[in-house]
């Protein structure tokens, strides 16, 4: 059996989950790699340094490496110009348009959704209004390209044999958007590189991508309340409006290495995570730690962190309800009273549960069971 394994973008910039499915998956299934565009081959830091990697016309485009999305409108054009003839198996581990290759009836498609489009769907409306080309004429032709990729998604959807969802949440959206059903398959988080620590310190910690939708802007806000020490790590376009925001309680280290990540995970009080993610591995990334997540209660958090409140005897933390400054801060006041009653131990074991080793066994026999035209 001859495998290709599909993804959007490869480039030192892209460390996120999806690019850990996609190193996961190349260490159990020989599979030649595909891309809109590949950085990462020529990358000596790389996993994929010096490997042969096919990649599309964008490739050649100016700023691809760090602006590719500006190139959006051709991403359905691109990704069909991928000639994947040879091959029997496609996989593909998709956010954006990697599910939309072409392939001949004989070959079978396994695709591992990590989200439907998400400016496409969900985001739609924050997309539009956060950005200059949601307003006047450009708005106009923004809203044209959106509704023809939502359309597009939609048809290339009917090119994949079977669907993997990553959470349930994601599995939920994708019969929403596509009408298919898809197999649940958490992603593989790297937990042993997490070091646990039962002595905590005081302090919270949240580590994310400074973008609009992850919200760290509210967990500003609101410790800027609280006047409780934050440790902010990460980096993104939103990095002035949140230092601007910060307090003198507020810590915001920026980039660093992933060994001070894991230091300042394990010896936290609380991870603080306000967005509304697909899966979200920081959170169980800081359980690994024996570290408590306060989280709001939507998407992925609903399946990696157990509210305590719910959950006495094996709780990891505390969900709260509503996405807004009050309500974070009323959840970090609950914690602070009687936080103290998680357990290390129990986040640990939560934790245990998302190991890349459950990952391989799932995905490989999934993979089986679709070769055999029976999947579970």
């Amino acid at each position: 059996m001859k495998y290709a394994l599909v993804h959007e973008w490869l480039t030192p910039q892209a460390t996120g989950g999806s690019e850990l499915v996609v190193k996961e998956i190349l260490r159990w299934v020989d599979a030649d790699l595909y891309a809109l565009i590949d950085f990462e081959s020529g990358n000596a830091h790389s996993y994929l340094y010096g490997r042969t990697i096919g990649t599309t016309f964008l490739q050649k485009f100016p700023y691809a490496q760090e602006k590719v999305q500006r190139y959006l409108p051709l991403f359905p054009i691109a990704i069909e110009q991928l000639n994947l003839a040879g091959y029997d198996v496609i996989l593909s581990s998709s956010h954006a348009v990697a599910k939309g290759v072409i392939t001949r009836p004989e070959q079978l498609h396994i695709c591992y959704c990590h989200t439907p489009m998400r400016y496409a769907w969900d985001l739609t409306f924050d997309y539009l209004a956060g950005s200059k080309l949601g307003k006047g004429i450009p708005g106009t032709f923004t809203r044209g390209l959106l509704h023809y990729l939502r359309q597009w998604d939609v048809i290339s959807a009917n090119r994949v044999d079977y669907f993997i969802a990553n959470s349930q949440y994601t599995a939920q959206r994708i019969w929403r958007c596509y009408r298919r059903r898809a197999k649940v398959i958490y992603p593989p988080v790297e937990i042993d590189r997490f070091p646990y620590v039962e002595k905590k310190e005081d302090f919270y910690v949240t580590v994310s991508r400074l973008v609009g939708y992850k919200k760290v802007s509210l967990i500003v806000e609101a410790f800027n309340e609280l006047g409780l020490p934050l440790i902010v790590i990460g980096d993104g376009e939103e990095m002035e409006k949140i230092r601007s925001l910060a307090k003198g309680n507020v810590h915001i280290l920026g980039a660093v290495d992933n060994q001070t990540v894991a230091q300042y995970m394990a010896a936290a009080k609380a991870f603080v995570y306000a967005a509304r993610e697909d899966f979200g591995i920081a959170p169980v990334e800081a359980q690994a730690c024996g570290t408590p997540v306060i989280a709001f209660g939507a998407g992925g958090a609903l399946e990696t962190v157990k509210d305590w409140r719910e959950h006495p005897d094996d709780g990891t933390g505390l969900l709260f309800r509503g996405q807004t400054v009050k309500d974070l801060v009323e959840a970090v006041k609950t914690f602070a009273e009687e936080g103290s009653s998680v357990k290390p131990e129990n986040c640990r074991l939560q934790a245990i549960k998302f190991t890349p080793k459950i990952f391989k066994e799932s995905y490989l026999g999934f993979l089986e069971d679709c070769d055999q035209g029976r999947p579970r």
